[in-house]
């Protein structure tokens, strides 16, 4: 399958074509036939690779935003060869673009130009699982579902739960302080990471690998690298937190006429299902069609409406987890903030309501070029940038769906815009910077999960003011004072 989408791919535009005010920076070195031997003695058995054709999987990122130039794709599999490919790197003053699952949305996994990819697919051991504290301890390679899968065993779960669990790994998790949908229960990924080990761009390590709940011990030095993507070090294990996973799940599927009154749900939903709470998602009209035609094999299963929204329990009973929902459906319709709804009644019900909401990703990328946008704002306001980007985008035929959809009950909106025949410049000037701007002047964040990579880094200045930006680009340089890791990306005009 990958590599019938790579094929599909494999004429889109060069990043450096979309992005035509960036140009390579002389500060960096080319790479040359003797560099390519030395990766190839020090990662033998293919994990140098230079095959045109096995590179292009790893130039291209998952939304078709942006295909690098990369020659050489490193899969090391030992923190040790992390450090030795770094030293080299740093030494010739060669650029290096770390990457993870490659499942970015604002182009921060993949090389600009010709940028080393190092992938961590390979570095990917299991370590310890403490039960007494519910800590675990992991390579950065590791497939989240995978870590999820082992600490099941142990009667616990992961903190974080994505829609690109089978794909997306830990180290990249951390990397970008990926969000998900039970941010409601478990809190942002930052707040579960008790430790990191991280190879720094001289292929020295900082150790910060604890395990302790409490450590009062001067500066959290762990903290700059939790959603700094790659610039200034790469994450090579985690220690994480896991809470202990419930046996009770519930999960309501409910339609409303007007997102006033999904945020009147939500609200209530606070109220009646209190600390059983674990996700609240919103769909709209636009969205819920195109993932249910994507599914194809799930039917309508509540009565149409203009929105839709999705709220799980989590607790010790299923029993205690389906009550309050079956007190939060009675009490939101004798309200009148719905229409309709559902409970899921087993497992199978359950599994096949959350991929409604799962499988949007997929079911937009079906329905044409996507425009990406992932914001931060006040609940009363999200759906409101949905509404002004319609109107804004009427003027163009070729624009299929405007739609919203996100985690509502961390004020997280995910903004896209669907359009048939492929990528459009006329589109994006119609979009950004006014998208950004709007934002930016309701005090919203540009960026609540996705991070900044290539695509948002010269908004950046929108949200942070210029001592913030001095200060971060004092941090890279400190930490990386050659500017190997990941250039171009996050901190805008990080390169002279």
């Amino acid at each position: 399958m990958w590599s019938q989408i790579v094929r599909r791919l494999s004429t889109s535009p060069l990043t450096r074509v979309r992005h035509p005010k960036l140009r390579r920076s002389p500060h960096y070195a080319t790479l040359t036939d003797k560099d390519i031997s030395f990766f190839e003695r020090l990662l033998p058995d293919g994990r140098a690779i230079t095959n045109p054709d096995d590179c292009l999987p790893y130039n291209i990122d998952w939304i078709k935003t942006c295909q690098g130039q990369s020659q050489l794709i490193l899969r090391p599999k030992t923190v040790d060869e992390v450090q030795a490919i770094l030293r080299y790197c740093y030494e010739r003053q060669l650029a290096v673009c770390p990457q993870s699952g490659n499942t970015s949305l604002a182009g921060g996994s993949v090389p600009v130009f010709d940028e080393i990819v190092l992938s961590l697919r390979s570095l990917n051991s299991i370590g310890d699982f403490d039960e007494n504290s519910g800590v675990l301890i992991a390579d950065a390679g590791c497939i989240l579902e995978t870590l999820n899968n082992h600490v099941l065993q142990f009667g616990h779960t992961m903190p974080l739960d994505l829609g690109a669990k089978g794909s997306c790994l830990i180290g990249g998790n951390v990397a970008t302080n990926a969000g998900g949908i039970r941010v409601v229960r478990f809190g942002s990924l930052r707040s579960a990471v008790l430790g990191l080990e991280i190879v720094l761009a001289d292929g020295s390590i900082l150790d910060c690998l604890t395990s302790l709940r409490k450590d009062n011990t001067g500066i959290d030095l762990k903290q700059p690298f939790i959603g700094s993507e790659g610039i200034l070090g790469i994450i090579t294990r985690v220690a994480l937190v896991c809470p202990s996973a419930m046996s009770g799940v519930g999960l309501g599927f409910f339609s409303s006429s007007s997102f006033e009154n999904i945020l009147s749900t939500m609200r209530l939903a606070r109220k009646i299902c209190g600390e059983t709470l674990s996700a609240i998602e919103f769909l709209d009209e636009s969205t819920y069609n195109l993932s249910l035609k994507n599914l194809q094999k799930i039917n309508n299963p509540i009565e149409s409406n203009k929105f839709y929204i999705l709220v799980e329990t989590m607790s010790s009973t299923d029993e205690q987890a389906k009550t309050t929902l079956e007190k939060l459906a009675n009490a939101a319709l004798e309200k009148e903030f719905i229409t309709d709804g559902t409970l899921a009644q087993d497992l199978t019900q359950y599994k096949d309501l959350w991929s409604i909401r799962e499988r949007v990703p997929e079911a937009l990328v079906s329905d044409g070029y996507v425009f990406k946008y992932d914001f931060s704002l006040p609940p009363s306001r999200m759906y409101k940038l949905v509404e002004e980007t319609q109107k804004r985008m009427k003027q163009f035929s070729n624009v299929r769906n405007v739609t919203g959809f996100g985690h509502l009950g961390d004020q997280n909106l995910h903004l896209n815009i669907t359009v048939k025949n492929g990528y459009s410049d006329e589109i994006k000037h119609a979009l950004e910077p006014w998208l950004y701007e709007w934002v930016a002047k309701e005090r919203g964040s540009i960026s609540a999960e996705h991070g900044l990579g290539l695509h948002k880094s010269k908004y950046l200045q929108l949200n942070k003011g210029k001592q913030s930006l001095e200060l971060m680009k004092q941090m890279k340089n400190m930490f990386d004072p050659k500017c190997i890791l990941n250039p171009y990306k996050v901190i805008p005009y990080q390169i002279d």
